[in-house]
């Protein structure tokens, strides 16, 4: 709970990334997670969830789905319940239930959603399916008191994450603006140590993340790991 507004956590299922994406000599599973925000305003969606991809996608990756008819259920609402959709990004991982979600605002990037619509980006179906209605931002934006939309532009030029923002501290729905919760705090050290005046060289940060300090984030949840990220204990930055 964050003030008057709570966020759930959905688990939609999950896939195999392939070592060559990994990083490493093996492949790594990771969940697929959303996540539901009560606010006195309605319900956002935060991710849909994994939709059905070609058979070459479908075997590259795997994946295993939880449906998000379900996922809504075991928290006690329903696809009519959802008041607004924002996306991370338009991947197929990521807006895979928004045609479920017909006639619900889905909120995306300008840049995200001209780049998906140019083709060989996502599945096309997922995107521009019988009642989508977008409504696009460009960059930051607050769409309901103490919810935030920031630009963190990675993974994809549009990729975006949602800041709860209540008190002292927020939490931070970042996404796939980083695969792992290690890699956040990994670039959030080198963020530090740079502010710091520690002698270069040092590894380089997101740019955004210095935005992103403003609103003191107590904790920051992702996409693709259950981990969550919290400040040292006493560190107020």
């Amino acid at each position: 709970m964050v003030g008057n507004t709570s966020v759930r956590r959905l688990d939609l299922g999950y896939f195999v990334r392939p070592a060559s994406e990994a990083g490493g000599p093996q492949p790594r599973v990771e969940p697929v997670l959303a996540y539901l925000v009560r606010h006195d305003k309605g319900l956002i969606l935060f991710d849909t969830g994994v939709g059905d991809a070609d058979p070459e996608t479908e075997a590259r990756y795997r994946p295993r789905r939880r449906p998000l008819r379900e996922a809504l259920s075991s928290a006690g609402v329903t696809p009519d319940d959802i008041t607004m959709v924002v996306n991370c990004h338009l991947h197929f991982d990521h807006c895979g239930g928004n045609p479920l979600l017909a006639g619900v605002p889905i909120l995306v990037q300008d840049v995200e959603l001209a780049t998906a619509r140019r083709g060989g980006y996502t599945i096309d179906e997922l995107v521009d399916f019988p009642g989508a209605m977008y409504e696009e931002i460009a960059g930051e934006a607050e769409i309901w008191p103490g919810v935030r939309i920031l630009p963190t532009p990675g993974h994809t030029p549009g990729h975006q994450s949602l800041v709860i923002r209540q008190g002292a501290g927020s939490t931070v729905l970042a996404g796939q603006a980083y695969d792992l919760a290690s890699h956040y705090a990994s670039e959030q050290l080198a963020r530090h140590a740079t502010h710091a005046g520690v002698e270069q060289p040092l590894p380089p940060y997101q740019p955004w993340l210095d935005r992103l300090a403003d609103f003191a984030p107590r904790r920051v949840l992702f996409a693709h790991d259950c981990s969550v990220w919290e400040p040292p204990r006493g560190d107020s930055r």
